[in-house]
């Protein structure tokens, strides 16, 4: 079995004209305002995964500035995890702004059938948060098993759209405020792992994940024998950006990694299969 971790959709009014979209979120425009930056739907996708051979995909939602958006966005997401129940499994948008919103939304996804939220950027407003709302966030994030998936960026290197500014420094605070929560950091962490060793880093660390999102745009190969020294192979998630990047690339990755049978097994579905409980969703 093989789990994509990190993948993404839009509903088919964005892929039929994204201008719209374009005009109303700067995130998105940053991203997708060029028509050569694919775009895809629910059913493009399980076709990739067939040719692919991937048994199941989350499907993450994007960090929308609008909660208008945030709901739209996260009803198709939901809608495709019931079209494809052992296929798909969903994590969606938190609605920047008031908390009431954001939580009401939480409860709504969840009760939809969402696995998770994210693709975050907390960033934009997380991070500025007060002690009681982000209790509260956690408190319904608990109450219904939800994972977080963040974006992550390196302090350093190339530029690329959408790059942001979610460091270590950064993530590692978003993960201490969430200390019951399981967090997925996107693409490596933006380098968290190789914080761990320094001790009192590491024991905050205990339900954070690394996915390898649009990892041969930022790493050489031997990322994944080096984190998994790090952290540990149990904690690392394949995920392929998709269609940002070909899935069968990164999967050609972790099979030529310098990593014993058991590892390449955790990190391409055991690891997703105990975060998620998606036992249930196995063809």
């Amino acid at each position: 079995m093989i789990i994509d971790f990190h993948t993404h959709i839009f509903p088919p009014a964005i892929k039929e004209d994204r201008s719209d979209y374009v005009r109303r979120d700067p995130g998105f425009a940053a991203l997708y305002s060029s028509n050569k930056a694919r775009v895809i739907t629910a059913e493009e996708l399980v076709e990739s995964m067939d040719q692919a051979g991937i048994d199941i995909s989350v499907i993450a939602n994007f960090a929308w500035a609008s909660p208008g958006l945030c709901a739209e966005t996260n009803d198709y997401i939901l809608e495709s995890v019931v079209r494809y129940p052992k296929r798909l499994a969903g994590f969606c948008a938190i609605p920047p702004g008031r908390f009431e919103l954001a939580i009401a939304e939480i409860e709504r996804c969840a009760h939809g059938g969402a696995r998770g939220m994210g693709e975050l950027r907390p960033e934009n407003d997380l991070l500025a948060a007060g002690r009681e709302d982000l209790a509260a966030l956690s408190g319904v994030l608990q109450r219904h098993g939800l994972a977080l998936m963040t974006h992550s960026t390196e302090p350093m290197g190339h530029l690329y759209p959408g790059k942001g500014n979610m460091t270590p420094d950064l993530l590692h605070l978003f993960i201490t405020r969430f200390p019951g929560i399981a967090v997925i950091c996107a693409h490596w962490g933006g380098g968290l792992p190789f914080y761990a060793l320094m001790p009192e880093v590491k024991q905050t660390l205990g339900n954070v994940y690394f996915d390898t999102a649009a990892s041969p745009f930022l790493y050489s190969p031997e990322v994944y024998a080096c984190v998994s020294r790090l952290v540990g192979p149990e904690k690392v998630l394949f995920g392929s950006d998709y269609p940002l990047l070909p899935q069968r690339r990164i999967i050609d990755e972790i099979s030529a990694a310098d990593l014993p049978g058991e590892a390449k097994d955790l990190i391409l579905s055991g690891n997703a299969r105990k975060l998620l409980h998606l036992d249930e969703v196995v063809p």
